[in-house]
C-alpha cells in the first residue's frame, strides 16, 4: 500500500498487531513506524518500556518467543525488527542442500505465519526492510489485505505532488501557484530526491509562517476594533489573512543550498531565451564558486530534455503527455514542451556537442568559463 493510503488507513482504522514496512524510502518507513508506535502506545512516557528494537532477524524460534512475550510494566509490548530480510523474495536454488534448507525454512515460516496472523492483543511487531516484500508469501498477502504492508518506494518528480499535499495539510500551510510551480521544477532537478531535507525545510518555513500568522491576527484584531475601516482593511478582515502561505521567495531561499537546484534560474532563463538574465546568473554562479561540472551537467541535461521534447512533439506527442514520456512531473513536461518550440532541432543538437566539447576542454585546461558563456549566447539567439 502506498504511503498516503497507508497513513490514512492507520489514522482511520487504528493500529493492527503486525506490520511490514518495506522499500528504499527511509523517510516513509520512519514516519510510518512513529505513527504505528503512537497509535499502539499513546502514552509517550510508557514507550521506553513498551518498545524493543532488534537490528536484523534473530532465529525464528527466538523471534516467535519475543513476539509472544507478555509485557510486565506496560499494557503493550511492541517489537521492531529493523533490517529484516524474512519477507524478501529469494532466488531459488536446485541443489539438494538448498532443498533441505528450504523445507526447514518453510516449516519455520509456517510457525512465524501462524503467530503473525494471530498476535496476542498485548503484543505487536513491526518488520522494516529495504527490499520489496514478496507478496506471494501467504503472510504478506494476508497483512497486505489488512492494510498492514507499506510499499515505501522512492518518490519520483511526477509523484511528489501527493507527498507535498500531505505535508502542507499537516503543517497547515498553502502554496500559491507560483511557489508550487517553482517547487515542482526544483524537485525535478534533485537526484535523488531527499524527502528528509524537504520535510525539514518546509517545517522551518511553517514555523516562520506561524509567527507571521500570529502577528497578522493581532493586527486584524486591532483593525476590527476600528469603527471605520478602509476598503483594504475590510478585505483583510474578510479574507482573514491568517493563512500560512508559502511563496516562491521562501522556496528560493531553501533550494539555494542544493547544488543541483541553485542553477535552476539559469536554465529557466535559457528556456526563455533571455541571454542577458542567463549570463548574469551564470556570472553569479561562477563568482559563488559553483562547481563547473555541476553547471555543465545541468546544462547538458536541460538541452537534452529540450531536444527530446521537440522530437517527441514532432512525432505527435502532446505537451500534456511529455511528462510521462520524459519521466518528469507533468507540469514540468508541459513547461519544457512550450520552451522547446522556440528552439530549432539543429541548434539543440549542436549545443549538445558543444557542451560535450566544453566539458572536455574545461577538465583538461584547454578553456575557461568563457566557453560556457559562448554556449549560453548561442542557445539564446
Amino acid at each position: 500500500m502506498e504511503y498516503g493510503k497507508f497513513m490514512a488507513r492507520l489514522a482511520k482504522g487504528g493500529a493492527g498487531r503486525a506490520y511490514i514496512l518495506a522499500g528504499a524510502e527511509d523517510f516513509f518507513i520512519s514516519r510510518a513506524e512513529r505513527a504505528i508506535v503512537r497509535a499502539l502506545v499513546p502514552d509517550e512516557a510508557a514507550r521506553s518500556t513498551s518498545v524493543s528494537v532488534l537490528d536484523g532477524d534473530p532465529d525464528t524460534a527466538s523471534l516467535v518467543g519475543l513476539m509472544g512475550t507478555v509485557p510486565f510494566f506496560s499494557p503493550m509490548s511492541v517489537l521492531i525488527v529493523r533490517g529484516s530480510k524474512i519477507f524478501a523474495a529469494r532466488r531459488g536454488d536446485a541443489d539438494e542442500k538448498s532443498k533441505t534448507k528450504k523445507k526447514r525454512t518453510d516449516k519455520n515460516m509456517e510457525q512465524l505465519t501462524a503467530m503473525l496472523l494471530d498476535m496476542p492483543e498485548t503484543n505487536a511487531v513491526i518488520f522494516e526492510m529495504t527490499a520489496k516484500a514478496d507478496k506471494r508469501k501467504k503472510v504478506v498477502k494476508s497483512l497486505d489485505a489488512a492494510g498492514c504492508v507499506l510499499d515505501a518506494d522512492p518518490v519520483r518528480p511526477w509523484t511528489i505532488g501527493e507527498w507535498l499535499r500531505g505535508e502542507l495539510s499537516e503543517t497547515g500551510c498553502v502554496m500559491d501557484r507560483e511557489a508550487n510551480a517553482y517547487f515542482m521544477s526544483a524537485v525535478s532537478m534533485m537526484n535523488p530526491i531527499s524527502l528528509s531535507f524537504l520535510d525539514r525545510e518546509l517545517r522551518k518555513i511553517a514555523m516562520y509562517k506561524e509567527a507571521e500568522a500570529k502577528d497578522s491576527a493581532e493586527k486584524l484584531a486591532a483593525i476590527k476594533e476600528k469603527t471605520a475601516m478602509t476598503a483594504a482593511e475590510k478585505a483583510a478582515v474578510k479574507s482573514g489573512s491568517l493563512t500560512k502561505k508559502i511563496t516562491k521567495k521562501d522556496l528560493e531561499d531553501v533550494f539555494s543550498t542544493v547544488p543541483e537546484v541553485s542553477g535552476f534560474a539559469l536554465l529557466d532563463a535559457i528556456s526563455a531565451k533571455d541571454s542577458r538574465t542567463a549570463l548574469l546568473i551564470l556570472e553569479r554562479e561562477l563568482d559563488d564558486g559553483t562547481y563547473l561540472p555541476l553547471i555543465i551537467a545541468s546544462l547538458a541535461r536541460h538541452v537534452r530534455q529540450l531536444l527530446t521534447a521537440r522530437l517527441l512533439m514532432a512525432r505527435g506527442t502532446k505537451t500534456r503527455d511529455l511528462g510521462k514520456a520524459l519521466g518528469i512531473n507533468p507540469y514540468i513536461g508541459e513547461k519544457l514542451g512550450a520552451a522547446a518550440r522556440a528552439f530549432k532541432e539543429e541548434k539543440l543538437k549542436a549545443a549538445i556537442i558543444a557542451i560535450a566539447d566544453a566539458d572536455y576542454l574545461l577538465k583538461t585546461g584547454g578553456a575557461g568559463p568563457e566557453i560556457l558563456e559562448h554556449i549560453v549566447i548561442v542557445l539564446c539567439h
